[in-house]
């Protein structure tokens, strides 16, 4: 396999096969590629005529290449119909430049303020007017995961291909232009422990300045930044420069300095390093209730973890996601799920709880689909108009936009209901990547009650419209 390639997480490469067979079997592929392209064709030209009554605002953003991550930043001007905000994502090419950690800034239109025939009127290979790329790092190895500290989210943290994990001051960092042979940016701060590349199991701790980090050495790793800027502190070579601001490290380079080596930044050691899997731990999460304990699932099972008070729904290696409650898991952590929620037909890269409704979380995955559930819906029933429909139990919105894998996504606590997510397109249509910004309409997650008795009042204006001479 190309070491320059994207890295497809999850799968691993295909024994070769017997050369005599190999035009059959290119043949056999092309033939099944083509019939694959079509029925993406298809679903995305019927997604896209349905963008005016499913969506309050939707924009559009072609990439270059890839990429892995993305996560929304601070917030940082309101006005009267768009908010302006942080937005970060990864760049991983092939090769002939850099890897990069981008901070754009994006204009996050508000609630109904865009009119239908502007939302729907997009072009896929044009890049939005609402997303302007304000920074570049250039970044050491690819960028597999980033998750912003919920203290200071101009600090974030970044993974990849080595058993290091990067600290980085988004602000204090200088604007590096991406060309081949540039020197990588300098992290502002390293975090050491792992004997084995680690690159997708990371989360920030939502009280504490706690990063926690899993990896292929099957062990989960915990530190503090904290304990960088207590170290600072009594060292009076940083003393001097660390001030009083908090930050976790004020010798930023200048611009244009990097270094090849991340490891020339300054570094911290483990607060605890905890072992008891079997395989590569491929994700990881703090329990919001305490933020001393965090979950784990290891790479046997595939799962990915959520927690939302006594319930966590995990992703699954037979395309469904399925929901634990924690008070029924023996001592090992072995239980049968509440709830299984099946609406993917790949496998599922990532789940997140929304932060606008306790019962709701999203999910996406290698079919293209970001599922959006309410696991309150599952078992209760729902009247059917005069279509019948065989939907999933708890789904109530499917985001069609992305036309390959959806390889990450992240609800935006600032504004409700808001969701930025990427693809990796390089499967079906040989493009980079594709970056959407959407929001659904409220009439979709509205309470019904409330719904019917809006649309009961815009259908009484319309007949005394329609009535006047």
């Amino acid at each position: 396999m190309d070491p320059q390639a994207p890295k497809k997480r999850g799968r691993k490469p295909k024994p070769k096969e017997d050369k005599k067979d190999e035009p059959k079997m290119k043949e056999s592929t092309t033939t099944k590629r083509t019939a694959h392209q079509h029925a993406v064709d298809d679903k995305y030209t019927h997604w896209k005529s349905l963008v005016p009554v499913l969506y309050d605002w939707l924009a559009n953003h072609n990439l270059v290449w890839p990429s892995l991550s993305c996560r929304w930043g601070p917030q940082l001007e309101q006005a009267t119909y768009k908010n302006r905000q942080r937005l970060y994502l990864s760049e991983q090419t092939d090769g002939s430049v850099p890897n990069t950690l981008v901070i754009a800034n994006c204009e996050v239109v508000k609630p109904r303020v865009a009119a239908a025939e502007h939302i729907s009127q997009f072009n896929e290979e044009a890049r939005s007017p609402f997303v302007k790329k304000h920074k570049t790092i250039i970044h050491p190895g690819e960028v597999n995961r980033i998750r912003e500290l919920p203290q200071n989210t101009k600090i974030v943290a970044t993974h990849t291909d080595s058993p290091d994990v990067l600290i980085w001051d988004v602000e204090a960092q200088p604007n590096r232009h991406a060309v081949l042979g540039a020197t990588n940016s300098r992290p502002d701060l390293i975090l050491t422990g792992h004997q084995d590349n680690a690159e997708f199991a990371l989360a920030m701790c939502p009280t504490e300045p706690y990063v926690l980090s899993g990896g292929k050495d099957k062990s989960v790793v915990l530190w503090s930044i904290q304990d960088h800027i207590t170290s600072s502190a009594t060292d009076p070579a940083t003393a001097k420069s660390a001030g009083s601001s908090g930050s976790i490290i004020k010798q930023s380079p200048k611009p244009g300095d990097g270094n090849d080596k991340a490891a020339d930044g300054p570094s911290v050691g483990p607060r605890g390093i905890y072992n008891g899997h079997e395989d590569t731990v491929e994700d990881v999460t703090f329990c919001p209730s305490r933020s001393s304990v965090a979950l784990v699932m290891t790479h046997a099972l595939y799962y990915g973890m959520l927690e939302l008070a006594q319930a966590q729904s995990l992703r699954s290696a037979d395309n469904s996601v399925r929901m634990f409650d924690r008070r029924n898991l023996t001592s090992n952590g072995v239980g049968s799920p509440i709830n299984k929620f099946e609406g993917h037909s790949a496998a599922v890269l990532c789940v997140q709880w929304s932060p606008d409704k306790s019962s709701v979380f999203g999910s996406s995955a290698e079919d293209g689909l970001l599922n959006i559930w309410d696991y309150e819906k599952v078992g209760k029933k729902v009247e059917q108009g005069p279509r019948t429909t065989n939907y999933p139990a708890g789904l109530f919105f499917q985001h069609a936009g992305h036309r390959d894998k959806v390889v990450d996504f992240h609800w935006n606590a600032s504004d409700p209901w808001t969701v930025v997510s990427v693809s990796d397109d390089c499967d079906s249509t040989g493009g980079g990547g594709t970056l959407q910004i959407w929001r659904m309409s409220d009439l979709i997650y509205r309470p019904q009650d409330e719904v019917l008795a809006e649309l009961e009042k815009f259908k009484a204006h319309v007949i005394s419209c329609t009535s006047k001479p």
